[in-house]
């Protein structure tokens, strides 16, 4: 069960954090996050784990909390401001894609004892990367679109637009989870596993998407309530 509790907890940290950045440092803190998680969920994902059952990469769930990102931006902020953490990842994973190739180029020192294991990580994730910076790019855009596109839709039918947050996180996010999780495995894998792995490894992903989807809706709610509180706060003392 070792597997399965860093992963629950991994979820309960995460998650966590990402309300704690928002309550302490706002929309900035959010965009700072999302250029955390895309770095370390581009490492996190080359190693493979047996959890629940299930063969499965890691780095699922740093990614499940980019699109708990958006969507609290998108619910407090607006969807400009989720496009641009969207556009922030995308902008690190490139940066991050070519910083991380030059480390190669190095002619490392006879003492050096670093090398050969970065060389051993990054000289295989090139196409990793680029799978990743792909999906991400495809999932992201398409989850604050969807979002949007529900909540025009709910917004519509009921006068109101606060109500049905649940609707519009959850079906926004577990749609574009899907997507993700057929992309990445394809884009990053295809000829290196047999179709059962690649299959397997969807499968896995998107459980795992599922279940992380679900649990951050409790999140965008305390989001949402983080920002009304500072909102209100705000006003009373008429800043």
């Amino acid at each position: 069960m070792t597997n399965e509790l860093l992963l629950i907890g991994s979820v309960v940290l995460l998650y966590g954090s990402v309300l704690l950045w928002f309550y302490l440092f706002g929309t900035s803190g959010l965009m700072a996050f999302t250029c955390f998680a895309t770095i370390a969920a581009n490492i996190e994902v080359l190693i493979l784990v047996n959890a629940f059952g299930m063969e499965m990469t890691l780095g699922n769930i740093l990614f499940a909390s980019t699109f708990l990102v958006t969507d609290i931006l998108s619910e407090v902020a607006g969807k400009k401001a989720a496009q641009k953490a969207v556009h922030a990842g995308i902008l690190t994973n490139i940066l991050f894609i070519l910083v991380s190739q030059s480390w190669l180029l190095y002619v490392p020192a006879q003492s050096d004892w670093a090398s050969p294991a970065m060389r051993t990580v990054f000289s295989n994730t090139p196409r990793m990367m680029i799978a990743s910076l792909a999906v991400y790019a495809i999932a992201q855009i398409f989850d604050v679109w969807l979002y949007h596109t529900w909540w025009a839709l709910t917004t519509r039918r009921t006068g109101d637009s606060r109500r049905f947050l649940w609707l519009r996180n959850n079906a926004s996010t577990l749609v574009s989870q899907l997507l993700n999780a057929m992309l990445f495995t394809l884009f990053a894998f295809y000829g290196t596993y047999d179709w059962p792995t690649l299959l397997s490894i969807t499968l896995s992903s998107y459980i795992i998407f599922i279940f992380t989807s679900l649990l951050d809706t409790p999140a965008v709610y305390a989001a949402r309530l983080i920002h009304e509180k500072k909102l209100g706060a705000t006003q009373e003392h008429g800043i």
